[in-house]
């Protein structure tokens, strides 16, 4: 399995709010599906980083169309979207 990430801004923090608990429940069912590799918010929460564990890019982007997040207007301001190569890893 290919990684991809997904760099996000956001855009209407209340919007975001409101549909954050669907979103946490879609990552979750990702996770335990073996499709999610990490994902969080940035510390300041303007934006958030996604690694998608997929077959390929195509996969990967559909992941992230039905994330309650994306289907919601006003959320994902913006979207940087690529497939990652890892390289490092810290043990443990």
């Amino acid at each position: 399995m290919a990684k991809f990430v997904a760099v996000i801004t956001f855009g209407d923090q209340d919007t975001r709010m409101e549909v954050r608990p669907r979103h946490r429940a879609y990552l979750e069912q990702l996770l335990a599906d073996g499709k999610l590799h990490a994902s969080g918010p940035w510390a300041d929460d303007s934006g958030a980083l996604i690694i998608y564990e997929a077959a390929d890019e195509a996969e990967a982007r559909a992941l992230l169309a039905a994330d309650p997040y994306s289907q919601t207007d006003g959320i994902l301001a913006n979207v940087e979207f690529n497939e990652w190569n890892r390289t490092y890893v810290a043990p443990g």
